[in-house]
């Protein structure tokens, strides 16, 4: 398969929506889901933070992910946002199918 999800942290839905449409208009993302109200807790610069994010899912293909990755980074609010690209190893094909259609 040569298709993935990006899994993509923000710190806001209108922060999350604009980094969204922006992938599905420039065709580096067939999709993006957007969850609200996530909880993280992690360390940052030396202390323990907790704070509230928005998680993203695009559904893109494994050649789109550096450019999905960059484009993100641009929009982003964060100095190091987590980007992480996930195989889809197995699946609906049909939809699957419509990823790679989808996207550039």
């Amino acid at each position: 398969m040569t298709e993935c999800m990006v899994y993509i942290t923000t710190n806001s839905m209108e922060e999350a929506e604009i980094i969204g449409r922006n992938l599905v208009s420039r065709k580096l993302a067939a999709c993006v889901n957007i969850i609200n109200n996530m909880k993280s807790i992690y360390h940052w610069e030396g202390k323990i933070e907790t704070g509230e994010e928005v998680i993203m899912i695009a559904k893109t293909k494994k050649a789109l992910v550096n450019e999905l990755i960059e484009n993100v980074k641009t929009l982003h609010s964060y100095d190091c946002p987590c980007i992480v690209a996930i195989p889809i190893i197995d699946g609906n094909q049909d939809f699957i199918k419509w990823i790679r259609d989808e996207t550039k």
